[in-house]
Formats: structure tokens, sequence, C-alpha cells
């Protein structure tokens, strides 16, 4: 009887093992690979500021030396946005870029920025030097194509071009960048009013 029983047993073991396995699978297949993915298959590095956020994720850490960066953007229909109060909606958002001289962003730096003006996509220069904040318009931008922007590092300015069209910053030191990179940053004073996705790819 014990034999008979263990030859019972061991069957039923074995089919509530399958069982459990089989109710489980479905739960990993749903955590897909894809998803954990900081880049899509163009080798954009994706970045999303989530409703009511103003960093993105996917921020890399890690010093930049350098005298020039070169990238692609790439903007989708989530870059359309109303802020609640109308005079907000010229707030320059902030795109990618890096902090400079050895110092912190808001002392020295360079950086694309953007926002959502009379129905268009603008892309402005945007720095520090030595604390004073400047900005200057570049261009407007098709949302769901790939523009190459870049920011070069001169000796008293920084040059900052969207295809052919530029803008000149001033700079607060020479020769090459040094600092950390900046990524996307929405505001201003007001938060994200909905997600927002910004690919961007190095050259």
């Amino acid at each position: 009887m014990r034999f008979l029983s263990r030859k019972i047993l061991l069957p039923v073991i074995a089919g509530i093992g399958l069982m459990l396995n089989a109710c489980t699978s479905p739960e990993k297949e749903k955590i897909s690979p894809a998803n954990n993915e900081p880049t899509d298959s163009n080798g954009f590095r994706i970045y999303t500021i989530k409703k009511g956020g103003h960093y993105a994720d996917n921020r890399e850490a890690g010093e930049v030396k350098t005298k020039k960066m070169s990238f692609s953007v790439l903007f989708d229909s989530s870059a359309v946005y109303k802020t609640f109060d109308p005079v907000n909606q010229f707030d320059i958002n902030k795109l990618y870029g890096l902090s400079d001289c050895n110092s912190a962003h808001h002392s020295n730096s360079a950086r694309m920025g953007w926002c959502w003006v009379n129905n268009r996509l603008e892309i402005h220069a945007y720095g520090y030097k030595n604390g004073m904040r400047n900005s200057e318009f570049i261009t407007a931008i098709p949302i769901g194509k790939p523009v190459d922007m870049s920011i070069e590092m001169n000796d008293s300015t920084y040059l900052l071009k969207v295809g052919e069209k530029f803008a000149e910053l001033p700079r607060g030191c020479s020769g090459e960048g040094t600092g950390y990179k900046l990524f996307p940053y929405f505001g201003g004073d007001e938060t994200a009013p909905h997600d927002i996705v910004v690919k961007v790819k190095d050259l």
C-alpha cells in the first residue's frame, strides 16, 4: 500500500508543479526586456518626464570633457502641451547640454532648450556665464523627425547649431568644455502637464 501511495503521489506532485509553472509563466512574459531598455532600435536614448515632474528618467551620471557635443533629437506628439498659466507657455524647457568651466550649471553651462509656442516646437540656445543666464531663439523643428544639433565650445562663446541655423552665447572660460551632462527637464515654474518623451542620440 505504501508503494502504491507513492506511485500515485508522485504524479500528483508533478502535476501541481506544472500547474504552478503555467500560472507564473505569463507574468514573466509581461516583463518585456524591451520595456527596460534605455534606448530604442535606432540607438536613441529614451527620456521620459512624468506628469507632475521636472526631471527625466534615464539620466546618466558622469563627467564630460569635450570641445563639441553633437547629437540628434527626436520629439513625438507629447511635446505639444498647454501650461496652466499662459505666461509660462514661453518658459524654456531644457533639452541637452553640459555644465562648463568645472562649475555648477547655474554658474556656467550651455544647452539646447525648447518650448511649444504658437503651434510650433521652438528650439532655443540656453546658457549661463558666471551666473548670468542667456538665451536666444534658433529655429522651429518638426515633430516626429530626427534633427541634428551641436554645441561647440569656443574661447569666449558657445556656438549652438540646429541643422544650418545657429546662435552664439557668451562663455565664461576657454578650451574644452569640462563639467557634467545636462538632460531633459520640464520648466520653468510649472511641472509637466502629461508624460513627455524626448529621444536623444549622441553622434
